[in-house]
């Protein structure tokens, strides 16, 4: 060792060769040349491969594309039968709609596959996935109607363009001239094709137009433009297939295509020339079938160039390969050869050296010199049996915590120095370890216990989709057992609705976030939904997401109802009639369960009148149960008329409606399918407490409306009957007791006498009580108002008003009912002798007019304002008397601005609801 020191501290002292070992020193003799033939080697396999590379890409490319223009013809196939289907929805164009868009999603998930596979052109799965949720959005406005038949083939035609955009760029390598040629072919096929199925959808909406008796406007550039695309396919293509590209177009199917163009090109063409529909569609079908044929042999010979010439390129490069080296092993196997017979000896010593440096202690030294490299030898044959020594000692202490035998301890007294201290620190660390064993084991059989008891949903998934572990609780809540939870994908439990959320959630966690208060909907066992809300955390590192959820279906459920009867309560309290509230009752009732709901009157004959009703969707499945639902409400119907409770009848549920201690009604839910869950019935109590509110709210409304009409009307009864008597009884008295005067003066000769001027002065005072009477009689019941109507009535009140008075009459009818002439003909009287005593006004605006069978009459002036109908003034009366026909009266009266009466009386009486009328059993 000192010897190795010292060669260690005189090493910069030596020249550079001399460091160099034997063995170096012999390679470098045969180095140059092999270098030099080295890089001539691996310029030529880089610049071999790269070509192969490059072809291997666009043989790669090829594939993803010849896949894409499947997807692209499968788009223009579901495009025919999308307009098909738009112009005629009949079950047939249904059908081939629905089984286009299934071959469409084939050869798109074909195509996204190859996409993903190929990774040099793994960029086209991103807009295959595009396509794919273009082509849904499409289907959804097609399902729904919402676009017409031109619009469908154009949204179609972008979509197509856009496959074949993608065949375009993947085809666009053309490594070689040949693949160039066939991949310009093959592309100027797709798009001809694309222009033929153009052409169709347009004819297609075409044909339809005409058959309807209407023209429209079919644009002729499909047929330029598939013109042009088969003259570029000529200029590439093969003989054979320009061939047959001719054979197709002079067949039957292209001459009558041409034929159905050369109509389309004359500015007049009759009626009498067009062909059939169905014989041009299977014409044109034809037709694009040939040249889909002729694109499909232009893609094998694409497919077949791409790959010649790769092999070519391969074989070329490895026959160039093979033949560099080879010279290179021959050159490499002679130095190699010159340099292990003199360096052999030397090797083991220096690899052994090497080897217990790096810490391997299993080379074995082969050499057995007696000269300083034997001595190394034999020392390093000694290190390596204590080094198996202390390896048995460590695979026996691994052995022992592999098999929970936690006591072992190693021997170390049987090992010297270092050895020793490090098989004693070994001991000390597998005490510990047991010591921390027994406080995990402690810990895992707690959280054992917590996980197996806890009420609420706790599981371990993967972000592979799959329950790796859940708790008895999820057991107990969907009802499937714990191996069903944990063999099926999970997404397989989540309503089709919720699925892409908790796609979005499971992606969320993969990357690393947490996902609070998220919530989704089970599909239990027996086919209900259970909402779950859901706290989660990842460790992405393990692949494995640790998850609680809660059950919180009750409380969603709770709340719906909640909302639901909030917004019945509010309609209720606002007095909405009635029949509007049965009918927001239904369909509250209807949403809230899922099902068909109705409100029903019990009538006196036994029979029930439907109130309010709300419908559930019928699919084809339940269209059958549609006459079992009937018979099970039907019978729930009858046993709420009979026991006057609630009540259940197979997939039918009502309650019943009591108001004032009487069987009113009853509510009914009735479902498609499947049975209503327990506690429906006390749900729907809630409701018929509401419709019984509304009810007597309703009936208590319509009996204060019928009292105070009773009371206007007998009050104008009673004008009515006191202007009557004033004017058949008191006023012709006075008219008889004035005439009797008059004659009684005539008797008199001397006119200056006092008896003369007394009865002059008895004439005069008779003629002013006359006038006083008329005064009064007028003010009781004016009979302008009864024979002249309420137009002459409001002049004959603004002619008499002290104040000026503006009309504005805007009715064309001379009468209307009593009852709205005498209220219209009371509120302007009052108004005016109010704006007369308070208000200080310069002018008042009366303005009438008839809207929408309602008389409206607005009262304005321009005096102080202020007036407060709820502090005793005269206005509290006339709004009893209007709101006692029916109408509405409104003061708006700011201090300072003037007064504003609007009053709104309704031309025909007011209706009463049958509905809340209770029977009288």
């Amino acid at each position: 060792m000192a010897r190795v020191r010292r060669r260690a501290a005189t090493v910069g002292a030596v020249p550079f060769l001399a460091r160099l070992r034997v063995g170096p020193k012999l390679m470098l003799l045969v180095l140059l040349p092999v270098t030099v033939l080295l890089a001539f080697t691996a310029f030529a396999a880089v610049t071999q491969w790269e070509e192969a590379r490059t072809l291997r890409d666009f043989d790669t490319a090829i594939e993803v594309s010849f896949a894409t223009s499947e997807v692209a013809g499968a788009v223009a196939r579901e495009r025919i039968a999308a307009v098909e289907a738009r112009l005629s929805a009949e079950p047939d164009t249904l059908r081939g709609r629905s089984e286009a868009q299934r071959i469409t999603d084939h050869a798109l998930r074909r195509a996204f596959g190859e996409a993903v596979d190929r990774q040099p052109v793994s960029d086209v799965a991103g807009v295959l996935d595009a396509v794919r949720r273009q082509l849904h959005a499409l289907r959804v406005q097609t399902g729904t109607g919402s676009l017409d038949a031109q619009a469908v083939t154009q949204r179609y035609e972008v979509i197509e363009n856009k496959l074949l955009d993608i065949v375009a760029a993947l085809e666009s390598g053309r490594p070689t001239r040949a693949s160039g040629r066939a991949a310009d072919a093959h592309i100027a096929m797709l798009r001809a094709i694309a222009a033929a199925e153009s052409e169709r959808a347009e004819l297609a909406i075409l044909f339809h137009a005409l058959g309807e008796g209407r023209t429209t406007a079919a644009a002729g550039r499909w047929t330029e433009l598939e013109k042009a695309q088969l003259r570029a396919f000529q200029q590439t293509a093969s003989d054979e297939l320009k061939a047959e590209l001719h054979t197709a177009i002079f067949q039957v199917p292209g001459r009558e295509v041409r034929t159905v163009r050369d109509l389309l090109a004359d500015t007049d063409p009759r009626p009498a020339d067009w062909p059939s529909y169905d014989s041009w569609l299977s014409d044109s079908e034809r037709y694009v079938e040939a040249l889909r044929g002729i694109q499909d042999r232009a893609a094998r010979e694409l497919d077949a160039t791409a790959h010649r010439d790769l092999r070519t390129t391969r074989t070329r490069a490895f026959t160039e390969l093979a033949v560099s080296l080879a010279v290179l092993a021959l050159v490499t196997l002679l130095a190699l050869a010159l340099r292990r017979s003199i360096t052999r000896p030397l090797g083991q010593v220096s690899e052994g050296a090497r080897a217990l440096s790096d810490g391997d202690l299993s080379y074995d030294i082969r050499y057995a010199g007696h000269d300083e490299l034997g001595d190394v030898a034999d020392t390093f044959r000694e290190l390596r049996v204590t080094s198996e020594r202390l390896a048995g000692e460590i695979r026996d202490m691994n052995t022992a915590i592999d098999a929970g035998r936690l006591g072992h301890r190693a021997d170390v007294d049987s090992f010297d120095g270092t050895w020793a201290q490090l098989l004693g620190g070994m001991n000390g660390t597998m005490a510990s370890f047991a010591a921390a064993h027994g406080r995990r084991r402690r810990a895992e059989q707690e959280l054992e216990g917590i996980f197996n008891l806890s009420l609420d949903l706790l599981c371990i998934s993967g972000v592979d989709g799959y329950f790796k572990r859940v708790n008895p609780a999820f057991e107990r809540t969907l009802g499937y057992p714990i191996e069903t939870l944990t063999s099926r994908p999970l997404l397989d439990f989540v309503h089709e609705d919720d699925r892409d959320r908790t796609r979005e959630a499971i992606a969320r966690l993969a990357g690393g976030a947490e996902v609070a208060e998220f919530e989704n909907r089970y599909i239990r066992a027996d086919g209900t939904e259970r909402w779950l809300q859901w706290s989660a955390r990842s460790v992405p590192e393990e692949g494995l997401i640790y998850a609680a959820a809660r059950d919180v279906t009750e409380s969603r459920r709770a709340a719906l109802e909640q909302t639901a009867l909030r917004r019945v309560a509010t309609a209720v309290a606002r007095g909405v009639p009635p029949s509007d509230v049965f009918g927001k009752v239904a369909e509250e009732v209807g949403s809230l369960l899922g099902t068909a709901a109705a409100v029903l009157r019990y009538e006196p004959d036994d029979s029930v009148k439907v109130l309010g009703i709300a419908h559930a969707r019928v699919d084809a499945t339940a269209e059958a149960a549609r006459t079992t639902r009937r018979e099970a409400a039907r019978e729930t119907i009858e046993e709420v008329a009979r026991t006057r409770g609630g009540a259940r009848s197979d997939t039918a549920v009502g309650a019943p409606i009591v108001v004032e201690g009487r069987l009113w009604g009853v509510v009914v839910a009735a479902s498609l399918l499947d049975p209503l869950p327990e506690g429906t019935e006390s749900r729907l109590a809630d409701f018929t407490e509401l419709i019984a509110t509304a009810i007597a709210n309703a009936d208590g409304r319509a009996q204060l409306t019928a009292s105070r009409a009773r009371v206007v009307a007998a009050g104008d009864a009673s004008r009515r009957r006191i202007e009557r008597d004033l004017h058949d009884g008191v006023q012709q008295r006075l008219v008889s007791l004035q005439l009797e005067l008059r004659m009684t003066e005539t008797l008199v000769e001397d006119r200056s006498s006092e008896l003369a001027q007394q009865l002059d002065h008895l004439a005069k005072g008779l003629d002013d009580a006359f006038q006083d009477l008329l005064q009064v009689a007028r003010g009781i019941h004016p009979s302008v108002l009864s024979k002249g109507g309420l137009g002459p009535a409001l002049r004959t009140l603004a002619r008499r008003s002290v104040i000026p008075v503006e009309l504005d009459l805007g009715f064309a009818k001379a009468r209307f009912p009593e009852q709205v002439e005498v209220a219209a003909y009371y509120v302007t009287s009052e108004s005016l002798t109010n704006t007369v005593k308070h208000a200080r006004a310069s002018v008042v605006t009366v303005a009438a007019e008839e809207r929408s069978g309602v008389l409206e009459l607005v009262i304005r002036d321009d005096g102080v304002g202020g007036a407060e109908p709820d502090k005793g003034s005269g206005l509290i009366g006339l709004i009893d008397r209007v709101e006692a026909i029916g109408g509405r009266l409104t003061v708006a009266s700011p201090p300072g601005s003037g007064t504003t009466l609007s009053v709104r009386l309704p031309l025909a009486p007011p209706e009463e609801a049958a509905a809340v009328v209770l029977p009288s059993a």
